[in-house]
């Protein structure tokens, strides 16, 4: 009898040890990753920051899609107008603020983001250009980006630029050029050039104007090899474009949009001397729309898929 009740004790310890065993697993196991998850719905995003946009911001981009626009562009590169495409892709992300990378799963201390990643590809002579530029901007549109980077390959190299803006901005730079080979540095706080294609989406009359100190785009230094600095600047708001001046780099930057949400790019002009020595020259590069499209472009990498690149006349 007593030896059947310690039995019986014994398989009752076992199964519940079993029990937390199992429970302490799947407890510390990282979990599978919902490709939705902190990507662009409402479901992941703190409802304080979804309290601060309006529903129409709400409904548009947090509908699970991003926005791909294309367009038809002219490059001024070496002195020459080079003919290629544009592309830019927002989209709405969950930002892990520390690392500084796009969060995988679901937290509160998670920034809402609207991301832009513009790219352009064109020709200059034999040798193809393809550049990139990443920024992400909080949606709570009171801060600067929190992280812009940009990439450019073609066939004498590729060169990489990074923007981490934490205490102060932190800066990192690797080229295939003598004197831009490896850099880090940090620099006080400024308008971002890249970060305004992003503020204009969000609300276009947030838009900072007057007499600024503006940090010029990651591809615009890199093309011209000027330092990443912020340069005196002159911005306004007319006719639905906001204009750019930048007196000491004779450079005008003019982007158009719509004036009704969502604001979309319609085109955008950059006027600055291309070239070098003595064959530079001031040219303008254009750039004007050629078809917008919402998808989740992540799960459309079929075969059958690549009829949206005729959709975004691509091809």
């Amino acid at each position: 009898m007593i030896h059947k009740f310690i039995k019986n004790i014994k398989t009752k310890v076992l199964f519940w040890l079993a029990i937390g065993l199992v429970f302490v697993t799947f407890s510390c196991a990282k979990q599978k990753v919902n490709p939705l998850l902190a990507l662009n719905t409402t479901s992941n995003t703190s409802s304080s920051t979804l309290k601060k946009t309006n529903p129409d911001f709400n409904k548009y981009w947090y509908a699970g899609e991003a926005e791909i626009s294309s367009y038809k562009l002219e490059q001024a590169r070496y002195g020459e107008i080079r003919q290629g495409h544009a592309i830019l892709v927002y989209v709405t992300e969950d930002f892990l603020p520390n690392v500084q990378v796009k969060a995988d799963s679901r937290n509160s201390n998670n920034i809402p983001i609207l991301k832009l990643n513009a790219t352009k590809k064109f020709n200059t002579g034999i040798y193809p250009y393809s550049i990139m530029q990443s920024t992400f901007y909080p949606i709570s549109n009171n801060k600067h980006a929190i992280k812009v980077s940009s990439s450019m390959q073609e066939w004498c190299g590729h060169v990489y630029a990074q923007l981490n803006n934490r205490e102060q901005f932190e800066i990192m730079s690797h080229s295939y050029f003598e004197g831009e080979a490896d850099i880090n540095f940090k620099m006080k706080k400024n308008i971002l050039e890249n970060e305004l294609w992003t503020q204009l989406r969000i609300n276009p009359k947030s838009l900072p104007t007057g007499d600024l100190q503006i940090i010029p785009s990651f591809e615009y230094t890199r093309l011209r090899h000027v330092p990443i600095k912020a340069y005196a600047a002159n911005a306004s708001i007319s006719n639905n474009t906001y204009t750019i001046f930048y007196p000491d780099l004779n450079r005008t930057l003019i982007i158009k949009f719509n004036s009704n949400f969502p604001y979309d790019i319609l085109g955008w002009e950059e006027t600055f001397k291309s070239g070098f020595g003595n064959k530079a020259k001031i040219m303008t590069t254009k750039a004007s729309k050629l078809e917008t499209i919402k998808s989740a472009y992540w799960n459309k990498n079929n075969n059958k898929d690549e009829t949206l690149r005729k959709t975004l006349q691509l091809n």
